[in-house]
């Protein structure tokens, strides 16, 4: 086969320009020689020439009528303009427009995917890159432009970038952000621009927050934002005095609420009603899928019936949650309409900025080691150490007092004045470490945590994310040690990917391990598991301090029960002797009398018998402590 033919076979259906290369096209013989090509084309011009000029002047004449039909239909406007003018411009305009929207449209996009922020819904407003955007876009003032950037925002953080402009347009948002990505500052700068100013109408909008200490926080934060603004910022701390506080009868000089749900819903079940939601304008859910757990802590009929109670028409609800669950998108989409769902990086991802590690500790015991390792080699305050349950908490506290630490404990069992003084020691340094349960893992922005320690494996993958957050907030880098025993393999998978997935190095063995089944892994979140104990106190003991107990105990019964018989011998005698005719009110006083010896309390009587029994006071004290302890 030549090179000739070879070529026609791989050019087939291809089309030559043959007057631009016309050297190639007669060296493969597609075109004859250059002579001819030029016979053609001197025949041509010819050709050309020798046409009749009548047609040509035809064409003109033609050509002249049309123009004059086409200006006996314009439309004259005034200046001699014409509608047939205007509408090529109204197009050229038209088109212009779409390629600037068009082009915005792909600035929009870059910033969002430079951001990694996923939005979804209709007409959904541009993110800002800066917060000098917001006074010429959206009108907000340069006051509260000054109260952001005193609180220390230079520049918007991604979740902010797009839920503010989407909340100064008044839609409604499903945000997920990572922890400590300045998602309250997010809420409340569109709630401080919109109301404007105080109002004697009553409360113009409501935060719910699932723990107490998440809601001051968010209500210290929302005096600093909405400084100079006069706002009567409230939070619902004695129930008993907001009865009294929020009535019909009240002032109605209130303007924003911050508290937890259960406390609204007493408030609104009285009768009447000790608080009113008929102005509301805007109701903020943070932690939302916190509040949408099953189980006892559920709080989603309580947030319909606060819902129901806000019977403004215009009313807004956003939502805001560090990860986000199914339950809460489904509510999201069957109750608000025009939802924009907001989500920044992977959905119930950990932060970059956390150093995580997970670390195999074998059995309970070896926990308490490892713990102790830790502090030995060297710890940097603050320290939070989450574990699963109370009792569990307040034995890890009686075993690290002793250590030398500054070490306090903090749980629902405290009282609230307790848990606000562990919270502003921590805060102020006084405290180095502090032991937790998951009431300190929602929410609550401790700066400068240093370290997080799960001694106490999490419950889901979803609480691991919110404990870690804790630390590596707002930028700084953070460490997070998780132990685990051979007990903890359910979620062990799960948490690896999270780790995996947010950069951190993972062992392939773990990655590698079988699913455990969905029935088990809710069985560990609404009940944690049988772990043993962490005191390390010996058991006999306190088995020996019960003795002691239970022998004073029936000491104490034998001695009531012979004075007792002794009254009635006695009570005998007496009657046997006296006549008939002695008054009863001499019978009553003694009895009276014999009574009160006999009513007094069983503390007192022990006391009487351990000074008695015991002449060194040292025993007696020890006594005293195994009784009333």
């Amino acid at each position: 086969m030549d090179a000739h033919e070879l070529f026609k076979k791989l050019s087939t259906g291809l089309k030559f320009d043959k007057k631009r290369f016309q050297a190639d096209a007669e060296r493969f013989q597609l075109v004859t020689k250059h002579e001819n090509v030029l016979n053609n084309e001197e025949t041509s011009i010819q050709s050309f020439n020798n046409t009749n000029c009548s047609t040509l002047c035809k064409k003109r004449k033609h050509e002249e009528i049309d123009k004059e039909t086409e200006n006996n239909n314009k439309f004259i406007l005034v200046d001699g303009m014409s509608a047939f003018e205007n509408r090529k411009k109204e197009c050229k305009v038209s088109m212009t427009e779409e390629k600037r929207l068009k082009l915005e449209q792909e600035k929009m996009n870059e910033l969002r995917n430079k951001n990694r922020i996923s939005v979804t819904g209709n007409r959904i407003p541009g993110p800002i890159s800066e917060f000098i955007e917001l006074s010429t876009v959206y009108n907000v003032p340069e006051k509260l432009l000054n109260n952001i950037i005193s609180c220390g925002y230079m520049h918007p953080t991604p979740i902010q970038m797009q839920a503010i402009p989407a909340m100064l347009q008044g839609r409604q948002i499903l945000a997920c952000a990572p922890t400590g990505s300045g998602k309250t500052a997010a809420f409340l700068l569109p709630i401080i621009h919109h109301l404007g100013g105080p109002q004697k109408r009553g409360f113009r909008a409501v935060i719910l927050s699932p723990t107490r200490e998440l809601a001051k926080q968010t209500y210290r934060e929302c005096l600093r934002l909405s400084d100079g603004y006069n706002f009567r910022v409230h939070i619902i701390s004695k129930i008993n005095q907001a009865v009294n506080k929020y009535g019909p009868k009240s002032s109605q000089k209130f303007d924003i609420l911050i508290t937890t749900p259960r406390r609204v819903i007493y408030l609104l079940n009285q009768d009447p009603p000790a608080i009113s939601f008929n102005n509301v304008e805007w109701l903020i859910v943070d932690e939302a899928d916190k509040l949408f757990e099953d189980g006892t802590r559920c709080f989603r009929d309580q947030l319909e019936a606060i819902s129901k109670a806000c019977t403004y028409e215009k009313l807004n609800i956003s939502m805001f949650s560090a990860t986000n669950t199914t339950v809460v998108t489904k509510w999201c989409r069957h109750k608000l309409k025009s939802l924009i769902t907001i989500t920044v990086g992977h959905r119930n991802a950990a932060t970059d900025t956390v150093e995580q590690e997970l670390l195999f500790v074998g059995t309970e015991r070896g926990k308490l080691i490892a713990l102790r390792n830790i502090i030995q080699k060297g710890v940097l305050p603050p320290v939070l150490i989450f574990v699963q349950s109370k009792e569990r908490a307040q034995e890890l506290f009686n075993e690290l007092i002793y250590d030398g630490i500054n070490v306090d404990v903090i749980h629902a069992d405290r009282t609230q004045t307790q848990r606000d003084n562990v919270v502003r020691c921590f805060r102020e340094g006084k405290i180095w470490i502090l032991i937790c349960t998951e009431l300190m893992a929602r929410g609550i922005d401790f700066k400068g945590v240093n370290l997080v320690i799960n001694y106490d494996f999490p419950p889901s993958a979803i609480s691991y994310v919110h404990r870690i957050g804790r630390t590596g907030r707002a930028g700084h880098k953070g460490k997070a040690i998780t132990f685990f025993t051979e007990q903890d393999t359910t979620n062990l998978r799960s948490i690896a990917t999270i780790m995996r997935d947010s950069g951190c190095d993972v062992s392939s063995y773990m990655l590698a391990m079988k699913k455990h089944s969905k029935k088990e892994r809710r069985k560990l979140e609404h009940k944690a598991p049988a772990r043993e104990k962490i005191s390390t106190a010996p058991k006999f003991k306190n088995v020996h301090n019960k003795e002691k107990i239970r022998k004073v105990e029936n000491s104490l019964k034998n001695k009531h029960e012979i004075i007792d018989k002794k009254n009635k011998n006695e009570g005998i005698n007496k009657e046997n002797k006296r006549a008939k005719g002695i008054k009863q009110k001499e019978t009553n006083t003694k009895r009276k009398k014999q009574s009160k010896k006999l009513a007094l309390p069983v503390k007192k009587q022990t006391l009487k018998i351990l000074k008695k029994s015991r002449s060194n006071r040292k025993n007696m004290k020890f006594e005293k402590y195994l009784l009333f302890s």
